[in-house]
């Protein structure tokens, strides 16, 4: 037998899946393909990059896993060189 709120849960929409941090640093990597200088800082971001990821602690978590996957090289403290070839050769 079912209880009272798994009869009411039944007719409900499905709950939307959490916001991951790989969402934000897809936001940013769209944005830094048209970033138009060579290097970026967290304050650049902030100021210039999308909504979503306009505060320090989003910023630098979205930048550090551009790193690890090869599309940002750091350079100094909160300063990045945005990598523009692309990753894989073309025959």
């Amino acid at each position: 037998m079912t209880s009272l709120f798994e009869r009411l849960a039944k007719g409900r929409p499905a709950e939307p899946a959490p916001k991951t941090p790989h969402s934000d640093a897809q936001k940013m990597l769209d944005w830094l393909q048209r970033w138009p200088k060579p290097t970026i800082s967290s304050r650049d971001i902030r100021i210039w990059g999308p909504g979503a990821i306009r505060n320090r602690e989003s910023a630098i978590r979205s930048a550090q896993i551009l790193v690890a996957h090869g599309w940002l090289v750091p350079l100094a403290a909160r300063r990045w060189k945005v990598v523009r070839e692309p990753l894989t050769p073309n025959p």
